[in-house]
């Protein structure tokens, strides 16, 4: 089971959330803009789908962010804790080692590579890796923390896919900051 936890604009955008220099590909300038639509509801549905996950997979870009903020971080906060023990599968053609603790490096062979994985998977952030899981039919749940916002420009996470993706409405709900919360099965 692989399940998608991923911030949006409600245009889409889901590139550089956290920081201002996340990801500042392509020119993109308007780096962490979630920080308005942060609550307390956004925070606690973010700690249950951590803590939920039996490991992660992740891109080379997210893996980097992750282990430079997580990795140093407050281990007695749960959620921090649970991120470096649980196992970190990372999707990269660049990367030769991984040093955060419990990562595995997937070999060329991507789409082969995650059907072996026996952990139940959470995928956060990773836009370029979202476009190939999807393609191939991996992803079972999608949420999706949509911010009301419309930023305009950025990386989007559905690119061209060869078939249209069909989602079922599971439960939807807004926190007081107005963000979404719209979790999907993937039909």
């Amino acid at each position: 089971m692989i399940s998608v936890v991923n911030f949006q604009s409600v245009d889409g955008v889901v590139q550089s959330v956290l920081a201002p220099d996340e990801d500042t590909e392509g020119g993109f300038r308007h780096g962490g803009w979630v920080t308005a639509g942060m609550d307390s509801a956004v925070a606690e549905f973010m700690q249950g789908a951590t803590l939920a996950a039996g490991g992660l997979l992740l891109g080379r870009k997210t893996y980097e962010t992750f282990a430079a903020v997580w990795g140093p971080a407050d281990q007695n906060d749960p959620a921090v804790a649970a991120l470096n023990r649980i196992p970190k599968y990372v999707a990269s053609r660049t990367l030769t080692s991984s040093e955060w603790n419990n990562s595995v490096l997937l070999g060329p062979d991507l789409v082969a590579a995650v059907r072996e994985i026996p952990e139940e998977l959470v995928v956060f952030g990773s836009a370029d890796l979202l476009g190939t899981l999807f393609a191939h039919g991996l992803v079972d749940e999608l949420h999706l923390l949509t911010f009301p916002l419309v930023i305009g420009t950025g990386k989007k996470m559905f690119g061209e896919l060869p078939e249209p993706l069909s989602l079922r409405l599971e439960v939807s709900r807004t926190t007081p900051s107005g963000v979404t919360i719209s979790s999907y099965a993937v039909e």
